[in-house]
Order: C-alpha cells, then sequence, then structure tokens
C-alpha cells in the first residue's frame, strides 16, 4: 500500500462502519495493523519524526529517571520488575539499563525488563536497541505482565490514547462522531469525504465521568475524555502487587483541562514537529486530515487517572512539573544515588540536553509526573525532593 492510500483506506473504513466515535476514529488511524500510524513504523519521534519526546533528547533523560528506579528499587527487595509501558522500540529502556549498569550495578543485576508495546513493527527493533543489555528483557508484548513487582513507566503513553469528543449543547450533551460524507474514488481527496456530526453520547460513561469530577460545561464547550487512559490505570493498579508507577505525559487536573482555557478542546495533530492547535469553529478539524500520516493527541486529564489508580491501592506521592522532578533527581538523594546524581550535573552543566529537557514552557513545564505507589508507605524520594510544584 502506497503513502497516499492509507488515508484513503482509512476513509473508506469510515464510510463502512459510519458514523463511529472520535476514539474509534483514532483508534483506526494510529493502531490499525495496516494503516494505523503508529502501528507501521517502530519509530515516529526525534528529528526525522513528527514530534519531539525526552527521550529524542539523549540518553540524560533515561540516566536521571534511572537514579528515581534505583532509589525505588531500594525501598524494595528482590527481583525489580521494570515495566515499560508504551516502549516503542525501547529507547528509554535502553538508556535506563546503561546507565544503572555503569553507576548502580547491584540494581541492575535485580532488574527484569518488560517491554509492553502494541506496534509489531516497534517490538520487531527491541533487542537491536537494547542491544549489550540486552540480557535483563524478560517480556515483550503487546499487553502488561499478569502481575509484577517493581515499577511501571509510561512516557507519553496516555496522551496518545483515543479520546471521546463531546460538546455542550443548550438542549444537553452532546458526542462528536465521524462520518464519510459519500462514496469516492481512489483518486479523491478523501479529507473532503471525512466530516463530523454530532450525535447523542454513545455511553452514559461518558456523562458519568463529567459528574463524578463535578464538572459543568457551558454550551459551546468541547472537550475530550480519555475513558481508555482511566481504564488502563485501574488495570495497570490491579496487576501490580508491590511497588510503584510513574507516568510522565503533558496535561492538567480536571479543573484546569476542562475549563474555559480549554473550552475548544485539545485534540490536536502533529505533522514535522508542528501542532496544529485547536480547530477553529466550522473549520475541518485537522486531526481528519491525512489519517494515518500523521500523530492525534489530546492532553491528560491527571485528575481522573489518580482517582482511579487510588480506588485500587495505590497512593499519591507526588504530582509535579518534569522540571521540578528532574531538579530532584540531580540535587537531591543520599549516597549512593546523590553521588551519580552529582556526576551526571556536571557531565550535564550547560548543555543543551539539560535546558531542553527543563526549560520552562518546553518539555520542563508541558510535561507532568505523576508517581503513585502501592504497598509501600509514604516514602520521601528524590524526584520529589526539590519543589513541588505544577505550572
Amino acid at each position: 500500500m502506497q503513502i497516499a492510500d492509507y488515508g484513503l483506506r482509512i476513509a473508506d473504513l469510515v464510510r463502512e462502519r459510519g458514523p463511529i466515535t472520535v476514539a474509534a476514529f483514532m483508534d483506526l488511524a494510529l493502531y490499525d495493523r495496516e494503516v494505523g500510524y503508529y502501528a507501521r513504523a517502530a519509530q515516529r519521534s526525534g528529528r526525522a519524526g513528527d514530534f519531539f519526546t525526552s527521550v529524542d533528547v539523549g540518553p540524560l533523560f533515561g540516566e536521571l529517571i534511572a537514579i528515581q528506579l534505583a532509589e525505588m528499587a531500594d525501598i524494595l527487595t528482590g527481583d525489580f520488575d521494570l515495566v515499560e509501558a508504551g516502549a516503542g522500540n525501547g529507547r528509554l529502556s535502553a538508556d535506563i539499563l546503561r546507565a544503572a549498569r555503569a553507576h548502580f550495578p547491584s540494581f541492575y543485576d535485580r532488574i527484569r525488563l518488560h517491554l509492553v508495546e502494541t506496534s509489531a513493527a516497534a517490538r520487531g527493533e527491541q533487542r537491536a536497541t537494547l542491544g549489550e543489555v540486552g540480557g535483563r528483557l524478560d517480556s515483550s508484548a503487546a499487553t502488561l505482565p499478569e502481575s509484577f513487582e517493581g515499577a511501571l513507566v509510561a512516557n507519553e503513553l496516555l496522551d496518545a490514547m483515543p479520546v471521546h469528543q463531546v460538546v455542550m449543547r443548550e438542549e444537553g450533551l452532546r458526542e462528536v462522531y465521524v462520518n464519510a460524507s459519500s462514496p469516492f474514488s481512489a483518486g479523491a481527496d478523501h479529507t473532503a469525504c471525512l466530516v463530523t456530526v454530532e450525535g447523542p453520547p454513545s455511553t452514559p460513561a461518558l456523562a458519568a465521568y463529567l459528574d463524578r469530577l463535578g464538572i459543568a460545561l457551558e454550551p459551546g464547550w468541547r472537550v475530550e475524555i480519555n475513558l481508555r487512559a482511566v481504564d488502563w490505570i485501574r488495570d495497570a493498579a490491579r496487576r501490580l502487587g508491590r511497588g510503584f508507577i510513574v507516568l510522565i505525559d503533558y496535561g492538567h487536573d480536571a479543573r484546569e483541562l476542562y475549563s474555559a482555557a480549554h473550552a475548544d478542546g485539545t485534540l490536536t495533530t502533529f505533522t514535522r514537529h508542528t501542532s496544529a492547535g485547536p480547530e477553529s469553529a466550522g473549520a475541518v478539524p485537522t486531526w481528519l486530515r491525512h489519517p494515518g500520516e500523521q500523530d492525534i493527541t489530546a492532553h491528560v486529564d491527571f485528575t481522573s487517572v489518580r482517582a482511579a489508580a487510588e480506588a485500587e491501592g495505590c497512593a499519591t506521592l507526588g504530582f509535579l512539573d518534569q522540571t521540578y522532578f528532574l531538579m530532584g533527581l540531580l540535587t537531591g538523594g543520599r549516597e549512593p544515588f546523590a553521588v551519580s546524581a552529582m556526576h551526571m550535573a556536571e557531565t550535564a552543566k550547560g548543555s543543551r540536553h539539560l535546558k531542553t529537557l527543563i526549560m520552562p514552557g518546553g518539555l520542563g513545564s508541558t510535561h507532568k509526573v505523576l508517581i503513585l505507589g502501592k504497598g509501600v508507605g509514604a516514602p520521601a524520594l528524590h524526584g520529589c525532593s526539590f519543589r513541588m510544584r505544577v505550572t
């Protein structure tokens, strides 16, 4: 299938099934095994990709997270399951393992790595990416391990999960659906065929979600609801016997996300490192254009994710900007962690890599870190030692 055919095929599938929810459309456009944007490639980020993540900055991000994981391992005993969800080709885990081997050898020897990735193409690249630290790999699969004890890390996973989009009208809550306006030929412009239509909510869970948060949308407000993220964290918390969950993503608490500041919603695309931003009223949404050939993403509601995890026995240990999380790892801690942190700080001093990771207005403030614990008490973690602040 040629690149130009992906959008046509997705539009054809929508026409056959439609109208479908925005969540169902995202599933097709991002994760369909044949035409999905993520499913077809081992890596979509980086200079040659469409967007830039902390992992693309260089190994420093993984090195700093290794400091936090080593401290977490010190709290636990025995083998340490390191589970990375949304692992892609394994670059972040490779950086973590190499840092652990260099600075925390006893921790490194305890690690059992589990890489979780839905893309078969990405899974196929994992062993090559891990290289000399591949001996720590215990499993590579599309789903989380049945049970584990240690730490689950997910960097920019929840924002890529399919979301429902709803809009408040005078008559009540409506859901946005995607449909194909008419049949088309192979030479047609598929973006002219895909349209959005409004209808009744596909599930009562959408209204219940907003009610649970105490959110009252004003007429005209358009927002996204990520039911998948809540289900995912609930499932992850149940599978975690004892240990930690570290979620790094861009988003807000519910009161900020579902407010006038985001009344146009946050659903957007990234293509060649450019974000389309919210659409103006009446415009064709950019996320309907070129399906299968661009990233589609929405901001995370950390309030609902946190509440779902806590309902399954987790405790919130920290919620803060990535800036303060990484600064805590660089400057805080006790032996032997402080020694390694200081070494990394000196190595990175003045480096553009460190600046990129912590600068306000960039990755440092747009990305939030939620740290959850289960069966570990309330430890004062290094990553939470600098400042517990969310901007």
